[in-house]
């Protein structure tokens, strides 16, 4: 689960979150991010993705050749500060 403030979060904001989070290098790897319901993935760094969103994250070698086996669907947060 992803919590934010807000009513979206930029796809780039989502990656670094999820990246922090799991401890990845950007160096390494990226996170290919699709929208569970849709099917649509998210391509544009600068999209906007809406709260209480399901994303479908794959992490992908740094050269963006095939997924891994790991995927997790997140759930985002709006958080009221």
């Amino acid at each position: 689960m992803v919590t934010f403030n807000g009513l979206h979060i930029s796809l780039c904001d989502l990656k670094h979150q999820i990246m922090g989070r799991e401890e990845l290098k950007a160096a390494s790897c990226d996170l290919q991010i699709t929208n569970a319901q849709t099917k649509e993935e998210y391509t544009d760094e600068n999209a906007l993705i809406p709260k209480t969103s399901s994303v479908i994250v794959r992490r992908i070698p740094g050269g963006g050749v095939k997924a891994t086996g790991k995927t997790d669907v997140i759930t985002l947060l709006k958080v009221n500060v």
